[in-house]
């Protein structure tokens, strides 16, 4: 039974590498299974993404995206570096280096 609630738990808050629980309140996440899956969670303002999503397309359309890589689950996405991100997004205040985290509470 505890092993139940312990899993329902972790669908709701997700442990950050400071050890505070993340709330993925209101955020979309999406995942679709390819040779590696391609992972994204959208917020209000903006797009947490894996590398599969190509910031050049979000630039075109005028789209806030920060993308991470090398990541297999939402919950990598909050620990990996922002490697890229759409002019959008850094006008939201993204930039390259922060965590996914923080990336995703500047685009919630």
């Amino acid at each position: 039974m505890s092993k139940l609630l312990g899993v329902a738990l972790g669908l709701m808050f997700t442990a950050t590498a400071q050890g505070e629980a993340f709330d993925w309140g209101e955020l979309k996440r999406e995942r679709i299974e390819l040779k590696l899956p391609l992972l994204t969670v959208q917020g209000e303002q903006g797009l947490l993404a894996c590398g599969y999503v190509d910031v050049n397309t979000c630039n075109k359309t005028g789209e806030a995206c920060a993308i991470v890589s090398g990541v297999k689950t939402h919950e990598d996405m909050l620990q990996k570096p922002v490697l890229l991100v759409s002019k959008a997004a850094r006008a939201l205040g993204v930039e390259p280096g922060m965590t996914g985290t923080q990336a995703l509470e500047l685009m919630r």
